[in-house]
């Protein structure tokens, strides 16, 4: 379905079997993406750090460089870091798709996969990144800066993934209830069948560690989830 937002919005396709190229090319165009083409890792590398699209499909199987160090080169440079990346595979393993998303990728499709799926989860990473960019976020000694990835404690810019983002974000955004590991996997990675919830503690013990003497904002609730815990301030 072709939106009165996406005719702006640059989709890179980075895979080396011309088939799937072409047909994802064809259905993006479609729906009024502008497309890139990239068919190794190298090469996608260099044209996302380029041309800076607003969403990259990344094979893992690429020639050259492999798909797992292109998504984790993007997400460490804080030019690409916000670019989602739906990485694309044949590989369908629970555990394939823990360490794609634990590397920063926003969404994980497997082989053979549908064109008008991919097409729509392209559509909702992008309607959820236009409708978080409207406002900002104080809580406390937290400043969020929605449209920029930028968060701020104590006035001091933090040094946060994408991922690590999206966590804080929703847990201040509902701060003093409890989230469910399984909330966090369905609202921030967007993954609603993954049952492994090993990528959401990893991501939290990285995020306690960035907050330091603030790190106990993010309660760890027994059985039940995390929490972000309102200060008498907020």
């Amino acid at each position: 379905m072709t939106g009165p937002t996406t005719a702006k919005h640059t989709v890179l396709i980075i895979e080396d079997e011309p088939d799937v190229i072409d047909l994802l090319r064809l259905n993006l165009a479609k729906a009024g993406f502008r497309v890139l083409e990239a068919r190794d890792g190298l090469s996608g590398l260099a044209v996302a750090r380029e041309k800076r699209p607003d969403a990259i499909i990344l094979d893992l199987m690429l020639p050259e460089m492999r798909g797992e160090e292109v998504c984790r080169q993007l997400k460490s440079r804080g030019s690409t870091a916000a670019i989602p990346v739906i990485m694309l595979t044949a590989k369908a393993q629970a555990s394939e798709r823990v360490a794609g998303l634990e590397l920063g990728a926003d969404d994980y499709v497997a082989k053979p996969f549908s064109p008008r799926e991919m097409v729509l989860r392209i559509q909702g990473i992008l309607r959820r990144l236009e409708t978080s960019a409207s406002d900002r976020l104080a809580v406390g000694p937290f400043e969020i800066d929605r449209g920029s990835f930028e968060v701020r404690l104590d006035g001091a810019k933090l040094d946060l993934t994408v991922i690590e983002f999206k966590l804080l974000v929703m847990l201040m955004e509902k701060r003093g209830r409890v989230l469910s590991r399984e909330d966090l996997l369905r609202d921030v990675w967007g993954y609603h069948r993954l049952s492994n919830s090993r990528t959401v503690d990893t991501h939290m013990r990285r995020l306690r560690t960035k907050l330091g003497d603030h790190a106990a904002r993010l309660e760890t609730v027994r059985s039940h989830g995390y929490r972000f815990r309102a200060g008498q301030e907020d």
